[in-house]
């Protein structure tokens, strides 16, 4: 089998495409479109090359990994908005949650990042950014670093070089590393500290809020000494949606807790035998990070409800649909 294409770049209904050396711009074929299936930067591609214009992307092989979102949004179908899980970028082996030591500073966001990236089947690392500007980042890092086993902590300031050698461990020939957090919070900059030259355009903060502007208006792939790296704009919110076993794998030591209750449909509030109460109440698990886990597996559990209610609503218009005609 001939050495698959790879998709680093997408811009509406085109995909640029690279394969040692050569680029190529592609459009879907159209069996692809007929099942609604799309690439996403990082994918592996089979393409029909075309000399003299737009190549033909045949086929999306398996992805090893992938980070995904909710699509709140969806598409219209039997007039009832469909919630989808959307694929943003595959097949990378790190995600770099890239989060700021200033008012962006969240613990709940790194542990929504993580639980997401965990359920796609990569290695999260909370990379805390701005390091110069925070009077306290070695306290700040440890919050990260106990968040999970699951996550590595990484402080640096990319103005100083600070921690920037820790982070380089990360950068293997043939690794691929995502970067992902809030606008603002030093994706295009550590890209560009990291190259050495300017690659990715950087915008200010705004001092009052910690607010960046979105600079990055596209998923991207670039590549830096045999090391993919992939820049996204920044995510204002991320919902958690099938992220069962990421939420799970996160939160490892309170998923083996729920295990340990005596019921199984526990509701950790009045039961005899919980095991979630009792490690509360001798103090070995933090009431903070209880609220955090159970805050997301009840959004989990939200989006599955609803993703559920809305298929059985398209299902139902289908069949009216079929007995009308």
């Amino acid at each position: 089998m001939n050495q698959p294409y790879r998709v680093i770049l997408v811009h509406r209904d085109r995909y640029l495409v690279r394969k040692e050396e050569q680029e190529r711009f592609c459009i879907l074929a159209g069996n692809l479109r007929y099942r609604d299936e799309y690439p996403v930067v990082g994918d592996e591609v089979e393409i029909t090359e075309n000399p003299y214009g737009d190549s033909l992307i045949q086929a999306i092989l398996p992805r090893r990994t992938v980070f995904c979102r909710p699509d709140r949004g969806g598409h219209a179908d039997g007039f009832v908005k469909t919630l989808q899980v959307q694929p943003l970028i595959a097949n990378m082996d790190y995600v770099f949650i890239i989060t700021s030591l200033n008012q962006d500073f969240s613990v709940s966001r790194i542990a929504r990042y993580a639980a997401m990236t965990v359920a796609g089947g990569a290695t999260p690392v909370a990379v805390l950014t701005k390091a110069d500007l925070c009077a306290n980042a070695e306290e700040m890092e440890a919050k990260a670093a106990a968040l999970s086993r699951e996550i590595r902590a990484v402080t640096i300031s990319s103005r100083t070089g600070y921690g920037l050698e820790r982070l380089r461990e990360y950068f293997r020939p043939g690794v691929t590393i995502a970067l992902l957090g809030s606008s603002g919070a030093g994706k295009s900059t550590l890209i560009n500290t990291l190259a050495g030259r300017e690659l990715m355009r950087t915008g200010e903060v705004r001092e009052e809020d910690s607010k960046g502007r979105h600079t990055t208006t596209h998923r991207e792939m670039i590549e830096l000494d045999g090391v993919y790296l992939i820049d996204t704009p920044g995510l204002r919110e991320l919902g958690m949606m099938d992220a069962e076993e990421g939420i799970a794998g996160t939160f490892s030591d309170i998923a083996e807790l729920v295990s340990q209750c005596a019921f199984s449909d526990c509701t950790h509030r009045n039961e005899p035998g919980c095991a979630v109460r009792q490690a509360l109440e001798n103090g070995s698990l933090a009431p903070e990070r209880w609220k955090m886990f159970s805050r997301l597996e009840e959004e989990n559990s939200w989006s599955r409800i609803r993703k559920n209610e809305k298929m059985m609503h398209i299902a139902m218009n289908r069949r009216k649909i079929r007995k009308g005609s």
